[in-house]
């Protein structure tokens, strides 16, 4: 059904140009009779045959609007040029269709190049798929239509992948750039358990997922369906973006406002000024094409499509670089930004803690400090043991991690260690805390002193004992981020004047990420409800955004002016929680948005202005005299600039 109303309005922006071409060949030949003194039937039925081609669209769409109840400058056109007919200055009235009429073609064209900009997105997905059946040796071409959520389906090398699915064997990378706009190929592998990420898909490791439209690379692979071609990422996607064309943005709702008085305004004028022209005896005819004159003059062309085409050129070109805009109102609210809010977990660092320090006590050797913990840890699930056991082996410096010996006996004492046995000596691994309170030996001066130091930098901090030696200290964080830091200094160079973190971790903590990122200001220790209090506070000092994951920060980003979603891709959740949604967890992305928005609210003004200025100007110069032909041609010049200007922004570089 879509495809036959997108080729219906391709036939009727083709037929709305060849009917604005005829109306043009008929006027020129009608005014080469004129001026070559054939001035007589033949050209008059010719200017006649220009009302007819050039008039038909416009005055169906002039009934169309008008039953609707709303005025719009279509109608004044077809009033002037029923006015010039009733003087019998055909030529004059022929000229003002014709132009208006081939202006009008020109701009749905323009219009309909943005909008297949998008329309795009929706021909990435292959339109069959691969299926592998239950006994069939060879896999079964199907319709994606036909798909069921937990088909097998194979992806050859250097092929679309046709569903958003998780990948069951085989690896490869995945250039994922048409859904998120990441400019470099992901590696894809097998998920570990394939029954658990059926059953919960939004929980599988983004290094397994696949998107439908994406490029496979040089691998084979084995997807395992996990959503329904109807509501797969892309779908989702290309519907938001085909319904942010009809979220009108403040400048439209005001250019929208102004027709609406402006209009009936204008007759009144062009009723006043034939009025003031049978009162000071001016002859009729001269006093109505004057009359008619003003009321092309008063036109506002331009300003009617100004905004839609830089709305629509905008956020066509967003959803090409992987960012998804909802609409005209926060892509121009976006471009006005003074301050951008920020959650610190999973938004400005990687959202998992890291071992980033381990410092041995005197008389003990880093190897053994990291031997000891490995051996302990690896026998517990907590996220900060699990971090230790992921990282620890990088920083033995190439001695392998097999030679380590293996703990027993674990024990956890809840939010402060563990115990353990190796080789038949204790092991304690805590905070200071817990350290404080063994028996034994206590923490040596030296090493109470770097683990306070640690701590002060937002490290967590954990210290070894082996028997009665204490062996030193391990420090973790939730990293930032490598582009954090030159992401905000992008976004500072685009104009926005303050970055703040929010965070529900350790002031310090907060402190310490901050200063690496580079944010102006940092807040720990927030609960959900506190960051949307602080959220409130920032907006009463100018426009705010919030970036967050879309799910637990969505009340935070629901009291921003604009909320922006990060990571959205295959996320139903972030995408209908957002005002914005970056479709990759790509802090890059930020700057990108942030400049094409304030790029599209310059386009926005300056045709906004250049539309209103040609009103003010056109107006008084056809009042002393300026003739209808020059008017429109004033007119349709200054639409087509404001199409071109807005056209600009398909081209906006993406310099992330």
């Amino acid at each position: 059904m879509n495809d036959v109303m997108r080729d219906a309005k391709k036939a009727g922006e083709r037929a709305e140009l060849v009917s604005a071409l005829l109306a043009l060949a008929v006027y020129l030949t009608g005014l080469t009779l004129q001026l070559t003194g054939n001035d007589g039937p033949a050209a008059r039925a010719l200017f006649v045959a220009a009302y007819v081609f050039g008039g038909f669209f416009t005055l169906r769409e002039a009934v169309a609007t008008l039953r609707a109840g709303r005025f719009q400058v279509d109608f004044l056109m077809l009033v002037a040029a029923a006015g010039a007919a009733a003087i019998g200055r055909w030529e004059e009235g022929a000229v003002l269709l014709v132009l208006f009429s081939l202006g009008h073609a020109l701009e749905e064209y323009a219009m309909g190049r943005a909008r297949r900009s998008v329309e795009a997105l929706g021909a990435l997905a292959p339109r069959t798929a691969l299926v592998r059946r239950a006994g069939a040796v060879e896999p079964v071409e199907v319709p994606v239509e036909q798909l069921a959520v937990g088909d097998t389906v194979l992806v050859r090398p250097h092929t679309r992948v046709p569903a958003d699915a998780f990948v069951a064997a085989g690896s490869s990378n995945v250039d994922q750039s048409p859904i998120t706009g990441e400019s470099v190929p992901a590696d894809k592998t097998p998920v570990a358990d394939r029954a658990a990420a059926l059953a919960d898909p939004a929980a599988t490791d983004p290094g397994s997922r696949v998107y439908a439209g994406t490029v496979n690379g040089s691998g084979s692979l084995d997807v395992v369906v996990t959503r329904l071609a109807a509501d797969n990422t892309l779908a989702r996607v290309v519907r938001m973006v085909q319904d942010a064309e009809e979220r009108t943005s403040p400048t439209q709702r005001f250019t929208d406002r102004f027709q609406k008085v402006f209009v009936p305004g204008v007759l009144l004028l062009v009723a006043a000024l034939l009025g003031f022209g049978a009162l000071s005896g001016e002859p009729f005819t001269d006093t109505f094409y004057r009359a008619m004159a003003v009321l092309v003059a008063a036109s506002p062309c331009a300003l009617a499509i100004a905004t839609p085409a830089a709305v629509l050129s905008a956020v066509g070109r967003a959803a090409r670089g992987g960012v998804l805009v909802k609409g005209g109102a926060p892509l121009e609210e976006f471009g006005r930004l003074s301050t951008l809010a920020f959650d610190k977990t999973g938004t400005l660092t990687e959202g998992r803690p890291r071992l980033t320090e381990a410092l041995a006590a005197d008389g003990a050797g880093r190897e053994e400090l990291l031997r000891t913990a490995l051996a302990t840890q690896r026998l517990s699930d907590h996220p900060l043991a699990q971090a230790v056991v992921r990282d620890a082996p990088a920083l033995l410096a190439g001695t392998p991690a097999t030679g380590a010996p293996q703990a027993v006996n674990l024990r956890a004492v809840i939010g402060r260690g563990v115990s353990a046995e190796l080789d038949g000596e204790a092991v304690h691994i805590g905070s200071l805390s817990y350290a404080d309170t063994l028996a034994g030996p206590p923490v040596p001066p030296t090493l109470r002193e770097r683990t306070e130091e640690l701590a002060r930098t937002g490290r967590t901090t954990m210290l070894v004992r082996r028997g009665d030696r204490w062996l030193g200290t391990l420090g973790l964080m939730d990293a930032p981020r490598p582009e954090a830091a030159r992401t905000v200094a992008a976004l500072r160079a685009l104009g926005v004047t303050r970055t703040v973190m929010l965070s529900g971790d350790d002031q310090r903590v907060a402190d310490a990420v901050a200063r690496e990122v580079g944010m102006d200001e940092a807040l720990g220790g927030l609960m959900p409800q506190d960051k949307v209090t602080e959220v409130a506070r920032l907006r009463r000092t100018g426009r705010t955004a919030m970036i967050g994951d879309g799910v637990n920060d969505a009340p935070a980003m629901a009291g921003a002016t604009v909320g922006v979603a990060m990571g959205a891709a295959g996320s139903a959740v972030a995408l209908e929680t957002a005002d914005i949604a970056l479709m990759s967890d790509d802090l890059r992305r930020l700057p990108f948005i942030t400049g094409l928005s304030r790029r599209a609210s310059r386009i926005i003004r300056q045709n906004l202005w250049l539309s209103l200025g040609i009103v003010a100007v056109l107006v008084p110069a056809t009042a002393l005299g300026l003739g209808i032909g020059p008017a429109v041609l004033v007119h349709e010049g200054s639409t087509l600039v404001v199409v071109a200007n807005a056209l600009r922004l398909l081209r906006h570089r993406d310099d992330g």
